[in-house]
């Protein structure tokens, strides 16, 4: 099994992003986690995961309505979904979001 972190970043404060609600689920939908951001932008007791797809949604709109940002009707971005493959049966996968308002990024970290 691969052990899965992730780390929420708001690029727009220049903070981690404390607060946000995220979930974790298998390719067929199956929800496997659900949590919200520590004070350092990180989610404590994310599973070990065996090889597959899977999906994490990071609901980043309230965390900005709750930082006082004034977001458009319906918001530009509301919920984040990132789609990734583990591969490896003995790997770690960290997947961080660098998120702001109007943009995000992610890639595979260590």
């Amino acid at each position: 099994m691969s052990s899965l972190s992730t780390h929420v970043l708001d690029t727009a404060h220049g903070c981690p992003a404390a607060g946000v609600p995220l979930t974790l689920s298998a390719a067929d939908g199956t929800q496997l986690f659900a949590g919200v951001t520590n004070a350092d932008g990180r989610c404590s007791g994310l599973p070990a995961l065996g090889p597959g797809a899977y999906r994490i949604t990071f609901a980043v709109a309230g965390y900005f309505r709750v930082r006082g940002v004034e977001l458009p009707a319906p918001p530009f971005l509301d919920v984040i979904v990132i789609d990734f493959g583990i591969a490896d049966d003995d790997g770690h996968y960290h997947v961080p979001l660098l998120v702001a308002p109007f943009g995000y990024s992610t890639y595979r970290g260590s």
